[in-house]
């Protein structure tokens, strides 16, 4: 099953098209909502890989679906949230090692609209790559996970090396 197909099983579905966000302008939903900084940004997805890897080793998604965003939490109960991450469980995958590296992304973390953020990238860890799809939404002055897809990624083993130089070729015997 490819990454982007992936997705549409995760909670991200569910949770986008019934949650409106509030009425106001986007002008003023735009200057409140802050595009936050890069180590803000990586805290976010660590705290997310953290949350999932934790829900997965224990099967209580219980904390993940509480630090969410309510339209998350409106659209994803523990028995949900078990069974849309039940193959990324199964597989054994082990999310705890991308905290160990900055992730890198696919999309650069923007705003969808205002007071919703996306960001879509990768955790390059070998064999298995990690990747993710990530929402956020700007809830009373805080950044809460609107919704995720993380998917192990099967990275090639061997790092390609320098390109093979030509054999020097010899010059052609001198006739006499």
């Amino acid at each position: 099953m490819t990454f982007a197909r992936k997705l549409a099983l995760i909670p991200l579905a569910a949770a986008l098209s019934p949650v409106m966000l509030p009425a106001a302008p986007a002008a003023a939903q735009a200057q409140a909502v802050p595009m936050p900084g890069e180590l803000e940004i990586y805290k976010m997805v660590w705290t997310t890989m953290a949350a999932v890897d934790h829900a997965n080793a224990t099967g209580n998604y219980s904390v993940l679906r509480d630090l969410s965003a309510p339209g998350f939490q409106a659209n994803n109960d523990q028995a949900k949230l078990t069974q849309v991450f039940a193959s990324l469980r199964q597989s054994g995958t082990d999310l705890s090692n991308t905290l160990l590296l900055a992730p890198s992304f696919r999309i650069a973390p923007r705003m969808e609209q205002p007071g919703l953020m996306r960001m879509q990238g990768f955790f390059g860890l070998r064999p298995t790559a990690i990747n993710f799809d990530l929402y956020f939404q700007w809830i009373n002055g805080q950044w809460k996970l609107f919704g995720v897809a993380i998917s192990p990624a099967q990275m090639a083993s061997q790092v390609p090396g320098p390109a093979q130089q030509p054999a020097p070729q010899q010059a052609p015997p001198k006739r006499k």
